[in-house]
């Protein structure tokens, strides 16, 4: 067994995608519209579905946004420099919502970054 893919709902598709392959270095693996069912899903992800685990971007096309609720938490990447990573994801305008440095109650060198719908996503340094 493993781990396939998370899947979030977002408002704005190609703005999504953008931010996922754009700002965060992702590739786009797979996009496909369903028009009887009025959405599109679209897999990103920094590796081959077959051997990592992916984002599925839900876009419900007569759905612009959701609230995310209290039950989430975020997504989380492993970069090799957090501080870097926050330099990059600001100059390509992404949003930090936390700067990196060691984690409270720790050492572990950590940020958070917002995509475009909201949902977070925390930066752990190797």
């Amino acid at each position: 067994m493993r781990l396939l893919h998370t899947m979030i709902r977002v408002g704005h598709l190609d703005r999504s995608i953008g931010f996922y392959t754009e700002v965060l270095g992702m590739r786009l693996l797979r996009r496909k519209d369903y028009p009887e069912g009025r959405f599109t899903l679209a897999f990103v992800g920094y590796g081959d579905e077959s051997e990592n685990a992916v984002i599925e971007l839900t876009h419900n096309w007569d759905t612009a946004e959701y609230e995310l609720g209290s039950g989430f938490g975020h997504l989380a990447i492993e970069v090799e420099d957090a501080y870097q990573a926050c330099d990059a994801i600001r100059e390509k305008g992404g949003q930090v919502v936390r700067e990196a440095g060691p984690m409270k109650h720790g050492t572990t060198v950590i940020a958070f970054v917002k995509d475009p719908d909201g949902y977070m996503i925390e930066l752990i340094q190797r």
